[in-house]
């Protein structure tokens, strides 16, 4: 380690104890009103529609239409991590894991765990030039019609104003309310606010911290890495989550839904463990229950098997499925391949690609939250920017075709298939002329050629006009982006369209189509 970066690790390490010694009064003030805010929480859900039991929830629920119709979000993975930009946003865990990349980056680059640990980055992660005005007007311009930032995210750093931990973005680092900012800003250009909360995995995060000489085993930083319990010992239900760390995510939930009043919650994989399920319960109670109370629709993401199917809507990660679910559902997927929060190294898909998954998504019932992972000074990384920028001037020309629409008969044709399941959206081929998705409106069907055909034509088979057919069904077939006609057959083959010489966009090719009984052509 250089002389420079020594003496720079030092003087974080004083701002770090001397903002904890700041912070604890303020802690210790919220110490005494838990109880009290669990008893308001009870009180929500017994004066409720929503009861805290599966029947209730999933015979009130319903999806909120603006969650139907919206079909694109962005997702904002920001945090601490950003700072060492080094692995991906579990760096906090695997710099304390032994024989992992980032363990050894660590020693190199800033010393001995014991000495330097994930606590000494919060100093350094300063958000100096975090805009959220221009973030929310970003967003607004890449066609998003919600946005979920992380409101909490493994490491236990909060990234809102949390009053259950002296150790938040609004009393360390930005000392800024970062969600709270953003939230408002959302709000101005008319789009909705979402939070997502991955407290629960805390519960183990910091474990491998525990096997060594590190800072994790001393008492002063236990509101930060505690309770950094053994992950395979939760998971076998030797060393689960306890009451104390369960009302306190129950809290810490309510809280971010009370002072935000976001209109999606967002949960990672670990509430599945068995001890969560009547927390989950209360949660989702309070939540709709409080939705209800503002007269907006609300819904909660979850994965696997956490929740019921008609309690919440289903979320992938990273995945896609095969075919149409009759429940609505969204994949959430990061901008780039290798990481959900900020590193030097990024892998970034293309804007081609993630608009053919969008356009794959919202055939099947589905919604796309696609993330983005800012750099420790609150800038969007150019290239992430960038992408964004594309994805909205393919929606300003296509947009009637996701916005407000819904699954025709089938979702698609066409050879290349989508490898169902969670972490699969790497696996599949790119997509030909000949794959086409399918949504509708009141009025129209539109078929969505996911790559250009080589011979400049489209031919949508599932079109095909069946023996005795009616006559006419079709009445007219256009190309969104293109001002002329185009030229089209429709014939027992399918439905023929000539496409013109000059593409109307860079990417995924709609023909909106308009019929009489659309619905009923096999």
């Amino acid at each position: 380690m250089n002389l420079n970066l020594k003496a720079d690790c030092t003087i974080v390490r004083i701002l770090t104890l001397m903002l904890i010694l700041t912070a604890v009064p303020a802690l210790i003030a919220q110490s005494g009103k838990k109880e009290d805010k669990l008893k308001e929480i009870a009180k929500v859900i017994d004066q409720g529609q929503f009861e805290a039991n599966w029947e209730s929830l999933e015979n009130n629920f319903k999806v909120p239409e603006w969650y139907l119709d919206a079909k694109f979000g962005i997702f904002i993975h920001w945090g601490v991590y950003s700072v060492p930009a080094f692995g991906s946003e579990w760096y906090p865990r695997n710099m304390y894991k032994a024989d992992t990349p980032e363990f050894k980056h660590h020693v190199e680059t800033y010393g001995e765990q014991s000495k330097f640990g994930y606590k000494d980055f919060i100093p350094m992660f300063k958000a100096e030039k975090f805009n959220a005005a221009y973030w929310a007007k970003v967003f607004k311009d890449a066609g998003a019609k919600f946005v979920v930032p992380v409101a909490e995210h493994h490491d236990g750093f909060p990234m809102y104003d949390c009053s259950y931990t002296e150790w938040s973005a609004a009393r360390m680092g930005p000392s800024r309310d970062i969600v709270g900012e953003l939230a408002k800003a959302i709000r101005k250009e008319g789009l909705i606010l979402g939070a997502s909360s991955h407290r629960a995995e805390h519960w183990w995060f910091f474990d491998q911290g525990k096997l060594f000489d590190s800072d994790v085993r001393d008492p002063k930083f236990a509101g930060l890495y505690g309770p950094a319990q053994n992950q395979k010992n939760a998971e076998k239900l030797i060393a689960p989550p306890d009451q104390a760390f369960l009302d306190d995510w129950l809290l810490r939930s309510c809280e971010i839904v009370d002072k935000y009043q976001p209109q999606l919650i967002w949960f990672d994989w670990w509430i599945e463990q068995p001890v969560f399920k009547p927390y989950l319960q209360k949660f989702a109670a309070y939540y709709y229950n409080r939705g209800a109370q503002w007269q907006e629709g609300v819904a909660i993401n979850y994965k696997d098997k956490a929740f019921p199917v008609k309690a919440a809507v289903y979320d992938i990660e990273r995945g896609q499925l095969a075919g149409i679910n009759p429940n609505y559902w969204q994949t959430d997927t990061s901008i780039s391949k290798n990481s959900w929060g900020y590193i030097k190294n990024q892998d970034y898909k293309t804007a081609d690609s993630i608009v053919d998954d969008l356009v794959d998504i919202v055939s099947k019932n589905g919604a796309l939250l696609l993330n983005i992972g800012p750099k420790p000074d609150g800038t969007i990384p150019e290239p992430e920017e960038k992408i964004l920028h594309e994805i909205g001037r393919w929606l300003k020309i296509n947009g009637e075709a996701v916005y407000g629409t819904r699954p025709w008969q089938v979702y698609g044709e066409g050879s290349t298939r989508v490898v169902e399941g969670s972490f699969s959206d790497t696996k599949r081929s790119s997509f030909t002329g000949e794959d086409i998705r399918f949504t509708t409106n009141a009025s129209s069907l539109y078929a969505i050629a996911l790559a250009w055909p080589e011979n400049g034509k489209i031919i949508v088979k599932s079109l095909a006009k069946p023996a005795g057919g009616k006559q006419g069904a079709i009445k007219s077939v256009s190309l969104l982006g293109h001002r002329g006609k185009v030229e089209w057959e429709h014939s027992a083959a399918g439905l023929v369209v000539t496409l013109p010489a000059k593409k109307p966009c860079d990417f995924a090719f709609v023909l909106k189509i308009i019929g009489t009984d659309l619905t009923a052509i096999k």
